[in-house]
Order: structure tokens, then sequence, then C-alpha cells
């Protein structure tokens, strides 16, 4: 790849290094420059342009990118689509993350062009949740250095999911005389709601003397049952392996794997078996619903992880944990910081408009190949990644909602919409719940556009990264949708009068991302009679 600054005469084809606003468009870096490009380069009389050329054994970013995610994607993981060099993966299931330490430093100590960081191993994830990030760095990469990486993963997937299991769980609480019965109900309390959070429950629960002879036959019992785990919490803490919950477990026939980890709170704790069910002796933190040690070794129990000896042996790094807050554990107080996921995109589709400039013949209702016009736009929306289609009506509502019934998500009425535009994106926005991160206006009278170009837009929207805005672009034209991020919805609810929020594009220029969309659809819009016969010509 060749890097530096050229005439503009000769930059088409190139990447545009460093971003440009020009009047009434923003090009940001990474951005391939067309012919259109250069000629509003032309007209703003810039001469010179820092670009980035690619030479023949150059694999661009996304396609880098796109590639190396899809081939570390393993077992309830997916990949994302790749934009600006950054490709994700995705969680399909609430489970446990695994992944092979040593292989992904391998794998980031190849090259500094390629980087994927990750969650840490066997943190809780949840569905829709991002696991990791892949990034290539400069706008392109070699081949050799794309084969290199490739050939580290050796077709092996690297990043999965182990889905927590419903599990069916014995629980056996000793007591010492004079034990209130109400902490030994505390204590079943707090391990059932362990179980429930993962889909598992305490099928059996048995009370009995701190004594070996108690525990063994607790033990006895609860194999009859046949539980898949057996959680033993005692009287007083475990504190050798001759102790009595141990020894009891050994002898009703088991065996003790491991005493003791390098977790706090959790330290003493002791893991093993009977046969395959897996024996866990519970340490005195556990009586609390705070994360401990505990907590680490009945994740992976209930998502069918094997705990061995060395594996509580190393779970030192990251095990002092009295000073950290929860990670987001419904049980606990909710002071822990949410997980990364994909963006919450709420779909909103402005269809109050009264076709003034149609006549008699509301455009909106139209009929296109059986379909109205405005549930032709619906079906795309509904085929997107936008989470659900929130329809505003004001003309002709009755029939505007019949027409949407089986696609629209909800529905508010805008008894204001001969005022304007905006009186209509007020009743939306409105509407919309507090736990999105953006929402996409769309068009009712936009027969052209497809659900591509709306994941297209969702795609691109990183607000961490400048791109909180997202536009469609064909050729020198912005279109609709646009896609807000959460943030703006204020300074829209601002607008008055029959205007959109366009001049808010340029007010917050640096949070623009202009996305070339290689159709027109998203410059289409039927708002005359000729408009539709347009439409219809084309359509034939």
């Amino acid at each position: 790849m060749k890097f530096g600054p050229v005439p503009v005469a000769e930059a088409e084809g190139t990447i545009l290094a460093h971003s440009a606003r020009l009047t009434g468009r923003v090009l940001k870096k990474g951005h391939t420059l067309s012919a259109d490009d250069i000629a509003l380069f032309n007209e703003e009389g810039i001469p010179e342009i820092t670009v980035a050329r690619l030479e023949a054994d150059d694999i661009p970013e996304n396609e880098a990118a796109a590639l190396i995610t899809a081939a570390l994607a393993g077992e309830n993981v997916k990949a994302g689509d790749a934009f600006t060099g950054r490709c994700n993966l995705i969680a399909k299931a609430r489970g446990l993350l695994l992944f092979d330490t040593n292989r992904l430093n391998e794998i980031n100590l190849i090259d500094e062009t390629v980087t994927i960081a990750t969650l840490p191993a066997y943190d809780l994830t949840s569905e829709g949740q991002l696991v990791a990030t892949i990034k290539i760095i400069p706008f392109a990469i070699s081949k050799s250095i794309l084969d290199q990486v490739i050939a580290a993963i050796s077709g092996q997937a690297l990043v999965s999911i182990a889905a927590f299991k419903p599990k069916s769980i014995g629980l056996i609480l000793t007591r010492l005389p004079g034990m209130k019965e109400s902490i030994l109900d505390k204590t079943h309390e707090t391990a059932a709601n362990r179980a429930i959070e993962f889909g598992s429950n305490i099928a059996e629960e048995i009370r009995c003397g701190h004594t070996e002879h108690d525990v063994v036959t607790a033990i006895n019992e609860l194999q009859s049952k046949n539980c898949d785990i057996i959680l033993i919490f005692g009287a007083s803490a475990v504190v050798d392996r001759e102790d009595v919950l141990p020894a009891g477990v050994v002898q009703a026939g088991g065996r003790v794997d491991h005493f003791g980890m390098p977790v706090d709170p959790g330290n003493l704790l002791f893991i093993g078996g009977l046969g395959d069910t897996p024996v866990v002796g519970m340490p005195g933190c556990a009586r609390s619903p705070k994360l401990n040690g505990f907590d680490w070794v009945l994740w992976r129990l209930l998502a069918d992880v094997s705990v061995k000896r060395e594996d509580i042996m190393l779970m030192g790094a990251g095990g002092l944990l009295k000073e950290i807050s929860e990670r987001g554990q419904l049980r606990q107080d909710g002071t822990g910081t949410a997980p990364a996921r994909e963006p919450k995109i709420a779909g909103l589709l402005l269809a109050a408009g009264s076709s003034r400039r149609m006549g008699e013949e509301n455009k909106l209702l139209t009929d296109i190949d059986g379909t109205a016009m405005v549930a032709r736009v619906a079906k795309q929306i509904q085929k997107s990644k936008a989470e659900g289609i929130l329809v505003v009506t004001g003309h002709e509502a009755k029939d505007v909602t019949a027409a949407l019934q089986n696609l629209a998500t909800g529905f508010v009425h805008n008894s204001d919409y001969a005022d304007g535009l905006s009186t209509s994106l007020k009743a939306g926005l409105n509407a919309l719940p507090d736990d999105i991160d953006g929402v996409i206006v769309c068009l009712g009278d936009m027969p052209l556009l497809e659900a591509r170009h709306i994941d297209q837009l969702i795609t691109a929207f990183d607000p961490i990264e400048g791109r909180s805005i997202c536009v469609p672009v064909h050729g020198r034209k912005r279109g609709n949708p646009v896609l807000w991020g959460k943030q703006f919805i204020a300074e829209i609810l601002a607008v008055t009068g029959d205007i959109g929020a366009r001049h808010l594009l340029e007010e917050h220029a640096d949070q623009v991302i202009e996305v070339p969309v290689d159709q027109d659809g998203v410059l289409f819009d039927v708002d005359t009679p000729e408009r539709l016969a347009e439409f219809r010509n084309r359509s034939t």
C-alpha cells in the first residue's frame, strides 16, 4: 500500500487518509474516492489530498477483517458485518466465553496490522453481546499477512460460547447445635437464586448434622435422586482435606480433586466428584450473593465446562474480587457495567402526510403489485436489523393503520400532521422506548428502499468512533433514511415547521458518516403523480 499526498486529479479510486469537510458533504477517512468526489474537491479548489493506494497484493481492510472474523467464530458465536476495518464477534447464547489465550496471543503477535480483542476468558455472556472485535489497523493488509493469520487459526474456531444448560442440583446444609434455621433458610435462598439465574434449580435439599456420618448419608440420598451437581455448605468452614465435608465425600465413595483456590473471597472451596457427578464444598462467602470464587466454579459446571485441579489453580490472575463491582448479575445491586452489545436501533416510519401534491390520492396507500406503498417500505424495515417499527399516522390514519397492521410493532397518532413533518418526528420520537441507542427515521413514500440499505447504516453506526449520525449517499447526493444516535433526539424535538432535521447534519458534522449506497432508492421518493408514473415505468 502506498500512502501520501497526490494531486486531486490522480486520486480517483484511492482511499482518503483524512476526513474532509466540503460544502454540504463530509467525507470520512477510509472513504474510497469516486469521480463525483473528485469533482467536489475540484469545486472547492483543493489541489492535493493525502490518500492510500492499494497494490496488487493488498487485501482491503473490510475484506480482511471479515475473513479473519469468520475463521475465529465458533459455537454460539456469529460474525457481524465489517466496517472501517472492524468486525465483531457476537454472542448467540447466554453462557461462558471460551478461547485459548495462548493461541490468541500467537495471532496478535503475527503483525501490528491485525488485532483481536476479547472479553476475559470464562466471562459471562448474554445473547447479542459483543464478545470480541477484530480490527485491521491500516486501510489494507498484505495477502501474506492474512495467510499467516488464517494459518494460525488453523481451521479451528478460536472463540466460542458454552451455553448454560438446565441442571438439577442437590444441596446439603449442615448444622451445629444452636444454629438458627433462618441462617440455613438464607443460605438456601442465595444458592437457589444463583441456580435460577442460569436456568437451573435446587431440586433436592437435605439438612443434617455437621458430622462425617450425616454428610455421607445425605450424599448417598442425593445420589439416588440423580442430581446433576451436588453442593455442600458446612456449618463450619473447611480448613483441611481431612475435615468433615471433604472426608464425608471420600467416605461416600467419591473423591476430592482440589482444596483451596487462589480467589478471594472464595479461598476455602473444595471440588471433587462422585463418579461423573461434580461435588463442590462451598466457601463461607457463598452465603452472600456477591461475586466470589464459588461463582466462577458454578458457572463452568452449569455450562458443562470441566473444572480440573489445574483450572482452579490458574484462577489467581484477576482472582482478587473484594474491590470489584459485580458484572451486571441480576441478583445483585445493579452496580455493574452493562455489557457491550450490538446497537439497538429503533425503526421509525413516518406515515402521517396528507399527500397534497398527489391530488386526491393518498400516495402511501397507492397499490404497488398488490401492496400499499407504505407497507412495501415497512416490509423492508421489518427485514432489516432495526428493532421493530413504530409508525406515526395522521392523514387517513385508519386506512394506513390497516395497511400496516401485521407489520408495525406500534402506532402513534399525530393529530397535528397538517402542521408539517416536524410534528410527526416529535410524535414518533416521544413514543420511542428509553433503551434504544439510536433511531432510523424512514419515510413511507420511498418504495425503492431496501433492507440492505438500512443494514448498511446500522453497521456504520459507532458513536465511540465518531459515527453517531449515518447518512446514505448515492453519487453526490445525500438521501434517506437517516440514522440518529439517541443523544440527538432532544435537538430534533426542538425542530419546528415542515422540515426534518437536516440542518443538524451541519451542526454535528464531526459525528456524520456518509455511507455509500449502490442504488438510488435512498434518493427516490414519490411526491407527485409524475413521480409515481416514473416509478411504475422503472418497475416494469
